[in-house]
């Protein structure tokens, strides 16, 4: 007698279990429940993607920062070089005494401006 009732109780916990993991697959398998999961993957992919993105930005620009300084001390570059000092203004001061176009001409109704229409 105990030997069909450990049996029976065997066999209903095996049915019982077996049932369980059915319905929770089949729950796994509704177009909901894969449409969630698939976002949430794409969403960890895309930070695992993301990630490696700026670190390899940052490694890129900081071996360029190495290899310039490495340029520079090579090539004899100083970080602050001394620029000439600006010329425009002067030039367009100079220019100013003298008239570019006879009187007659600046005297005339015609623009100078390109966005005019016409």
């Amino acid at each position: 007698m105990f030997r069909r009732t450990f049996w029976f109780t065997t066999g209903v916990a095996a049915g019982v279990w077996a049932t369980t993991k059915v319905n929770r697959k089949l729950k796994q398998l509704t177009p909901e429940s894969l449409a969630a999961t698939a976002a949430n993957k794409a969403l960890e992919t895309g930070a695992r993607l993301k990630d490696r993105a700026v670190g390899f930005a940052l490694d890129v620009r900081d071996n360029m920062a190495q290899r310039e300084a490495e340029l520079g001390e090579a090539l004899g570059i100083h970080d602050d070089p001394e620029l000439p000092a600006p010329r425009r203004f002067n030039a367009i001061e100079s220019n100013r005494s003298t008239p570019k176009y006879p009187e007659h001409i600046e005297n005339t109704t015609y623009s100078h401006n390109r966005n005019e229409d016409h």
